[in-house]
């Protein structure tokens, strides 16, 4: 499937988008309301006010609109908004569900987005499971996924066995580290902390690295079991996947982690298994929107994609670095929020 130059638009995204995720995208309104589409999915934690519908579809925009450059990126953000204006984009493709407001600076997507000619689709758990990019890069071949385990939508489970060439817990770490370019991450880190004067900065990818947390580097790694804590993931769950495949030697959590007093890595030191940290959320751009990225480019060849990644970083606020914002954070918070005076301030 190829869409020439003459023909791409948001529809054409929409199209190409379907071909990726095998059918699985929203491509009429009423597969939201009649409940027809098993990828329209709501996520709530029970809070009033706070659940979402994930759509995997146009969310915003007009099927119409013409579209030389596509964005690709996770969660929407009004920093990536802002990018994408200042890109010049044309359609903003991301992975996770977006919210009114939540993911649009606190406005509406009708008052912010039209600023800047954009129109919004969403995937998620429609492109959940397509390809096996997470399991290469931790070292092992999927043998079977189930995308809702324990019957949760969206709680992915992988089957795999080891490749060749990886043979104990150190090869998995090792193999991430060197597919995922940690080195580069660092020296960028490096750079700039002494470009800002901030030696304590930190970013997100290099503050969560792969893990160890149960068996040894050299303990052997053959059947691993891969799931993500974050999606509804279980101890019952883990009990019961460990029981339908005994085999298990190995087990891989990635995207999101636990740390090591958590009851996954307790069971797993029970019974004498390997227990991994793998990638965390902030590489996922890399795991997941790179493949699809070039999936666009190669169905939309005369469209320009972009990945945009967001770079997460956290320094104390006594090690800033930047000495005019340092004046005017601490005057305006003491005099407008601390002392409640609103006098004048004067830096």
């Amino acid at each position: 499937m190829t869409v020439d130059r003459s023909e791409t638009n948001v529809e054409s995204v929409l199209l190409a988008l379907n071909h990726i995720s095998k059918g699985r995208m929203v491509m009429d309104w009423n597969e939201v309301t009649s409940g027809t589409n098993p990828y329209v999915v709501t996520k709530t934690s029970n809070i009033p006010g706070k659940s979402v519908i994930e759509i995997p579809g146009l969310v915003f925009g007009d099927k119409r609109q013409r579209v030389s450059r596509i964005g690709v990126g996770m969660t929407l953000t009004e920093s990536m908004i802002e990018l994408a204006s200042a890109l010049r984009l044309d359609v903003l493709v991301v992975h996770h569900p977006v919210a009114e407001a939540a993911n649009s600076g606190g406005v509406p997507f009708a008052d912010y987005l039209p600023l800047y000619g954009l129109s919004l689709i969403e995937m998620h758990e429609a492109f959940h499971g397509l390809h096996p990019g997470l399991t290469f890069l931790h070292g092992h071949r999927k043998l079977k996924t189930d995308t809702a385990f324990g019957g949760v939508p969206g709680n992915v489970l992988h089957k795999g066995v080891a490749f060749d060439d990886v043979r104990t817990a150190g090869d998995v770490l090792a193999r991430i580290a060197a597919w995922m370019g940690r080195d580069a991450d660092a020296g960028l880190l490096e750079a700039e902390r002494a470009i800002r004067g901030e030696a304590t900065l930190e970013e997100a990818t290099l503050a969560n690295p792969a893990m160890l947390l149960a068996g040894r580097p050299d303990s052997p790694v053959r059947h691993v079991l891969h799931f993500f804590p974050h999606t509804g993931f279980s101890l019952a769950h883990l009990e019961q996947a460990l029981e339908l495949y005994p085999e298990t030697d190995t087990i891989i959590v990635s995207i999101s982690r636990v740390r090591e007093e958590h009851a996954f890595v307790e069971l797993a030191r029970r019974r004498g298994l390997n227990f991994i940290v793998g990638n965390p959320h902030s590489v996922e751009i890399w795991e997941n929107g790179l493949p699809l990225a070039y999936a666009l480019e190669m169905l939309l060849p005369d469209a320009e994609v972009f990945l945009l990644r967001e770079r997460i970083t956290a320094v104390p606020l006594r090690d800033v670095g930047h000495a005019n914002m340092v004046r005017y954070g601490k005057a305006m918070a003491e005099t407008h929020l601390v002392s409640g005076v609103g006098s004048a301030v004067y830096i």
